[in-house]
């Protein structure tokens, strides 16, 4: 898979991750009473640091972005 995810992308995604999986635990935000909100946002965080991790997005590669520069 080649990158096109560049570096200040991955960085905010891996924060946004980081947020969404603690934010129903640290919170205590009425939305998080669900467990559908917890599993959704615990679900979006894990798939934004994989793609921190990877550093490849494949809705970027549908759409023919690429934010990292080499």
């Amino acid at each position: 898979m080649p990158r096109n995810v560049g570096s200040i992308d991955r960085l905010l995604r891996a924060l946004l991750g980081i947020f969404l999986i603690a934010a129903p635990f640290v919170t205590g935000w009425p939305l998080f009473e669900a467990t559908w909100a917890t599993v959704v946002a615990c679900l979006a965080g894990g798939v934004m640091l994989a793609v921190a991790a990877s550093r490849f997005c494949p809705i970027y590669s549908l759409i023919g972005i690429k934010t990292c520069k080499a």
